[in-house]
């Protein structure tokens, strides 16, 4: 985009008044505590500071992004649906039915979740929820969900909750087998513990950043299993479309045909999104994505005026509808064919990422929407490239390269030294050559973790470079290790581990996680068998542990050394390996206890602490 069309952009404000329409009240003070009156959600922080032109130190596009993101309250969408933004990382709709109202999406925490409640009732009245619906398996999607329905209710059958088909299983994998190391890197991408201001966090693009109250989880009691398939809760129509393997594993769209609205779900939000996120995942595909794009347009099109999604704001207007869900599935199709057309010329995935990013057509390139503030070009080419190639781009000198630690204190030797390095750095940092002053430092930060003017040196260009790019998750994750380097390892900030989530394990998950915690060459000589009822599941279970491996057959037969009884109250306690909270929730063991002991003495759990910025 040239400097003339940069400034014609910046000065058209129809996002700023489409951000803006239909608010009705907002949080004062915009602060959520939870019960121990520790702040969980604090979104005065920035609205303290997002005014006016855009300080030195962030992104101009940026700015305004994290400006249009900060504005919270309650919003009517159209007639009957109503919406609460920046109360939390991602939007808590509103969908009023004959008697009450239809929850869409209830947030991270139970706390913010509530606080959004009782701001849509303080305005809307007291209407009871009828319905809650969770558009996808991301926790900011359902993990609230206590705040706004009880398990009596859904258990009563009062209030149904609505989900994509696979809903449980993505919302609980994703969770538990990787989640240690999810939870760690994340508070990297979202900047947890910077401070809010033109220094440290402005937001992350999609959303601030997360809640960190309590976790919760209900199952699903009503699930979507394809696409047209209508569904009528306490007087409201509604016709759906799944939407798997795009955004989410499980996703899936909605239309009020009454209301004349779709919800796109986290499928069209005004970003361009991550096709594998700087806090792992598994890669999503881009070319799934833009196909139920289109389909989204050709089964609902003529029937919509408005479309809102779970994060940002609607956008109005039955024509505006269609160039913005065909720009969004424009540009997930571009990244996915011309990535795939550089990779057949040969191309690596860091050369590709290189020329897209020179490449983008013009008009994705004028459209706000598009913007790389949570995803980005670079590292979602990179992410198709591993999808289609995997981590090996074919020199056969890249096959069996030295670990980082390794490697680093070769190139620092091959250098010169540390103290040359550094000095070397410091003239290409002061040359601004960042991103080279950064890969050089951090080899000589991984020879010698002590080297005191290397680790202010690469904080120094980390933080420049933060203050550059237009990626909120890219700016917070550059914040990150330059405030590590200066200040020390911040840990995991939040937990989505949450007990309602383990508790909602099936018994085949709960084998899985405790097989990828099995400390391998510790338990080589082990060999133990161990029966398992799970009567709340009527499932019973043999497991073995031989050669390090832990294996399950359901009504396997042989010899147990134990037999374990676990209740679905018992089950988050012993997936946590607390076996004395485990047996006061209902754990009972008949036979040689000394064999679970066995067991539960091999596995290693993850470390919410470990390094990342240094070895």
């Amino acid at each position: 985009m040239t400097t003339g069309e940069m400034i014609f952009a910046y000065a058209d404000r129809r996002d700023f008044d489409d951000a803006d329409r239909g608010l009705i009240a907002a949080l004062d003070p915009a602060i959520v505590r939870n019960d121990r009156g520790e702040v969980v959600w604090d979104n005065d922080a920035y609205t303290s500071f997002l005014t006016g032109d855009a300080a030195e130190t962030v992104h101009p596009s940026l700015w305004r992004q994290s400006t249009l993101v900060a504005k919270q309250g309650l919003f009517e969408v159209t007639e009957g649906i109503y919406q609460v933004r920046g109360l939390d990382l991602s939007n808590i709709s509103f969908v009023e039915g004959e008697t009450g109202v239809i929850v869409i999406d209830p947030l991270i925490s139970v706390e913010t979740a509530a606080a959004a409640l009782a701001l849509y009732r303080a305005n809307r009245g007291e209407r009871p929820v009828t319905g809650v619906i969770y558009t996808h398996s991301h926790v900011d999607h359902f993990g609230g969900v206590k705040g706004v329905v009880t398990e009596e209710d859904v258990a009563s059958g009062r209030v149904p909750i609505i989900a994509p088909e696979g809903f449980l299983e993505h919302a609980i994998s994703e969770n538990v087998y990787a989640g240690t190391a999810m939870a760690r890197r994340a508070g990297y991408m979202y900047g947890a513990a910077l401070p809010r201001g033109p220094q440290g966090q402005v937001g992350a693009g999609l959303g601030q950043t997360t809640s960190t109250g309590l976790v919760t989880l209900i199952k699903p009691t009503v699930d979507i299993t394809e696409t047209g398939q209508a569904l009528t809760v306490d007087g409201v129509r509604m016709v759906f479309q799944l939407a798997p393997g795009t955004e989410a594993p499980a996703e899936m769209h909605f239309l009020f045909p009454d209301r004349r609205a779709l919800c796109m779900a986290e499928n069209a939000t005004h970003t361009l999104h991550n096709l594998l996120t700087l806090r792992g995942a598994v890669v999503r595909d881009p070319h799934a994505w833009a196909r139920y794009l289109t389909e989204a347009i050709e089964l609902f099109a003529g029937q919509v005026d408005v479309v809102f999604a779970s994060h940002h704001w609607p956008t109005w207007g039955a024509d505006n509808v269609v160039e913005f869900l065909s720009l969004q599935r424009d540009l997930y199709a571009y990244l996915h064919d011309q990535t795939v057309r550089m990779i057949n010329k040969g191309l690596t995935g860091i050369e590709i990422a290189e020329l897209m990013q020179a490449q983008m057509p013009p008009e994705l390139q004028k459209a706000w929407h598009t913007h790389g503030y949570y995803g980005s070009v670079s590292h979602n080419v990179k992410a198709i490239y591993q999808r289609y190639m995997g981590w090996y781009d074919g020199n056969p000198a890249r096959l069996w390269q030295h670990p980082p630690q390794e490697a680093a204190s070769r190139y620092v030797d091959f250098m010169g030294g540390a103290d040359v390095v550094v000095e070397k750095a410091s003239a290409s940092a002061d040359s601004g050559d960042l991103r080279w002053a950064a890969q050089v430092l951090d080899h000589v930060v991984f020879a010698e973790p002590d080297h005191k003017p290397a680790r202010t040196l690469l904080a120094d260009v980390l933080e420049r470079l933060g203050f550059g790019v237009e990626n909120g998750t890219w700016r917070n994750v550059y914040l990150s290790g330059a405030y590590e380097l200066r200040q020390g390892n911040f840990g995991t900030p939040t937990e989505t581990n949450a007990p309602d989530v383990l508790a909602e394990l099936p018994p085949e998950m709960f084998f899985d996680a405790l097989a990828v915690q099995v400390d391998g060459p510790k338990a080589w000589d082990l060999d133990l068998a161990v029966g398992w009822r799970f009567p709340d599941h009527g499932k019973s279970f043999r497991t073995t542990l031989r050669n390090g491996v832990f294996s399950y057959v359901q009504d396997g037969q042989g010899d147990v050394g134990l037999t374990a009884t676990v209740p679905r109250s018992a089950l988050p306690y012993l997936a946590l390996g607390d076996l004395a909270k485990a047996k006061a929730n209902g754990l009972a063991l008949d036979g040689d206890t000394a064999v679970l002991q066995q067991l539960m003495g091999v596995l290693d759990p993850g470390d919410p602490n470990f390094n990342i910025i240094e070895p």
